[in-house]
């Protein structure tokens, strides 16, 4: 056979340049290309092939065979489904919210940019002066934390809760979970079973204690100092530094910026000179906890839904407005232990009590805190029906996770917001036995 380029006309060769790689050689149909019969009189020179009107027709019959619609996409900013955050052992440090190589590399970089320039004056709150903008979210999220510990009271006389009696994991629903998670003493004894009991306030949110700093730019907390210092929880605080006026807990406020005499020394500003100062008047009024004898469940099923919906909320408020002062007002946490500090520098106080803290003397290690260090989520097993059939220990991998407030809220009656439907797997069918379980691929 002597088949050679030069007898074909290619006509245009300009537009159909852009088209050839999606037609088949030739130009002939693939059902044709395919069948020896019709592909032998193609490759014997017919006449048909003799010009480049059919090369130029069967290829315009292929693309648009081909041609299809594009499907529609629905783009989220959350996954389909997600795992809940990793818990880390008591052997393992927490990692670095930014690794320590990006913070020398941005050191280097604040050094040499700041090189040769006049010094500016520091802003608060590093001059000792109160972010005056963040006062009223201060005070919202110090009410926010009211709000929710009042609602989960009354909540959790509805909402039945169940804790270990051996270590501190919780459920919520009717019942305890059947999975064997149990790390508490004699756990190899019950095989990892839990034995449930009823659960308290302090179950579903993580009791945290940091010391409250009368002045936040003083010096640091010694370890003689530790019993004498009253320590509150770490939102208190954060509130506290951030402007929330508490009779109990007084903070010292500046009228003038600091004056540095040094790298970590400086004086206070005359402020004899000001006029008196005026008389507080907060943004908002605090709220106080309910006392035991004022705690009553919700009557109807609506005022159980309606106080969801708002401890759900007040839930969100407050972990939305603590991060946006964790910004402004550095918190510090200990790499090894749970221990929270409010404020520029970590305490000397050497009560860590964490893996290996006999080669720290028990001092901490000190890092820069996240929201979750903060206000730590306890995650729970997330229940798919209440009234419907107990979880099965086998589909484990089926079910999902959310924190307990979120869950509590959820069988209450409220919706589940967009961020916690990832971990709680709500787009997931469970199968309902083992069987259809083995037939999932």
């Amino acid at each position: 056979m002597s088949i050679t380029y030069s007898t074909l006309s290619w006509g245009d060769t300009g537009s159909l340049s852009a088209f050839w790689p999606k037609i088949v050689p030739f130009g002939i149909p693939m059902n044709q290309f395919l069948n020896p019969s019709s592909s032998s009189s193609c490759f014997g020179f017919s006449a048909s092939l003799q010009g480049s009107s059919r090369l130029q027709l069967d290829s315009r019959l292929v693309l648009r065979k081909r041609s299809k619609a594009l499907p529609f996409l629905v783009r989220s900013d959350h996954p389909q489904n997600a795992d809940a955050p990793k818990q880390y052992s008591k052997r393992e440090k927490k990692p670095f919210p930014v690794p320590i190589v990006d913070l020398r590399r941005a050191a280097r970089e604040r050094v040499k940019n700041n090189k040769d320039k006049p010094k500016r004056p520091l802003p608060p709150p590093k001059n000792g002066m109160v972010v005056k903008s963040l006062v009223p979210l201060a005070y919202k999220v110090y009410n926010a934390r009211i709000r929710l510990i009042n609602n989960l009271h009354r909540l959790m006389k509805v909402v039945r809760v169940n804790a270990c009696g051996w270590c501190n994991e919780i459920h919520v629903g009717p019942y305890g979970h059947p999975f064997k998670s149990c790390k508490g003493p004699s756990a190899s004894q019950r095989k990892g079973h839990h034995e449930w009991t009823n659960s308290v306030l302090e179950d579903v949110i993580v009791p945290l204690e940091a010391y409250h700093l009368y002045d936040r730019l003083g010096k640091r907390i010694r370890h003689d100092e530790r019993f004498t210092i009253p320590r509150v929880p770490p939102v208190v605080e954060l509130c506290i530094q951030g402007g929330v006026e508490i009779p109990e807990l007084p903070a010292k406020r500046r009228r003038k910026p600091i004056i540095r005499i040094g790298k970590s020394e400086f004086v206070d500003a005359d402020e004899t000179e000001l006029p008196d100062p005026e008389p507080h008047i907060p943004p908002e009024p605090l709220l106080t906890e309910l006392p035991p004898s004022e705690i009553t469940p919700p009557s109807s099923e609506e005022e159980t839904v309606s106080l969801a919906e708002e401890t759900l909320q007040a839930w969100e408020e407050m972990r939305a407005g603590a991060k946006k002062l964790m910004r402004m007002y550095r918190v510090r946490v200990c790499g090894y232990c749970p221990e929270v500090h409010v404020g520029p520098t970590g305490h000397k106080a050497q009560n860590c009590g964490a893996f290996k803290h006999q080669q720290r003397n028990g001092q901490h290690g000190w890092q820069s805190a996240v929201l979750d260090d903060l206000i730590p989520p306890r995650y729970v097993w997330h229940v798919p029906d209440v009234n419907g059939p107990p979880m099965q220990r086998e589909l484990r991998s089926f079910y999902g996770q959310a924190p307990a407030v979120v869950e509590i809220c959820a069988q209450a009656g409220a919706e589940v917001p967009e961020q916690y439907r990832a971990t709680m797997r709500l787009e997931v069918g469970i199968p309902s036995s083992v069987q259809e379980a083995e037939m999932v691929v």
